[in-house]
């Protein structure tokens, strides 16, 4: 059997000046193609649109190894709700750390050496104060499950992950194909209700 690997994440975008702008200048990705659609995915690749649509992968380096980012835009849709699975995706970026720095882009320490940022849209980011030698920065993509057990079969048994770390009283686990690509963390969103008040908006 061929290696396996995580490819990508698919994000939809409402404004794609800003949000290359992000990808770009701050986490500094570069654009790996673009493709325009006259027509609505049959695949629902684009989300439940009809109309005209691109795509664009962005990531630190060749998709044949590297994890990275799709970038999805409906012609005359600006913004989406977001859900409540995605909580973000970590890097090891000194870089990107510094970059949003300079172009004073909105950065909060959650950790020592961690730092959460936000793409247009809203979808989170972990950018670690430190840098990988020869490696992918992007570590790991976290996903909110309402079942982890249920979740750990889908991922493990039939997706072939293996578990690198679980913890059963936090209800989450960390899980990939090798420990030397991007991986998904998997938390249980009932620890999440309960260890994570939400905060109030003035």
């Amino acid at each position: 059997m061929a290696a396996r690997r995580a490819l990508h994440f698919v994000f939809k975008v409402g404004n794609r000046f800003q949000t290359a702008r992000f990808y770009r200048d701050v986490l500094g990705m570069k654009v790996l193609r673009h493709e325009e659609f006259e027509e609505g995915c049959k695949a629902a690749c684009n989300g439940p649109y009809d109309g005209k649509w691109s795509k664009t992968m962005v990531g630190f380096g060749p998709e044949d190894d590297h994890f990275v980012a799709e970038l999805t835009y409906n012609y005359g849709v600006g913004d989406y709700k977001l859900g409540n699975d995605f909580m973000g995706i970590t890097l090891a970026s000194s870089q990107a750390v510094s970059n949003a720095r300079k172009l004073e882009w909105p950065l909060t320490e959650v950790a020592e050496g961690v730092f959460e940022t936000e793409a247009p849209g809203g979808y989170k980011f972990y950018l670690q104060n430190r840098s990988l030698p020869q490696s992918d920065p992007v570590l790991k993509v976290t996903l909110a499950v309402s079942d982890l057990q249920k979740s750990l079969n889908y991922w493990c048994n039939l997706l072939g992950m293996k578990i690198y770390e679980k913890d059963e009283e936090k209800q989450r686990a960390l899980l990939g194909y090798a420990d030397n690509q991007a991986m998904a963390a998997d938390k249980s969103d009932e620890w999440f209700a309960k260890h994570n008040k939400p905060k109030a908006s003035g």
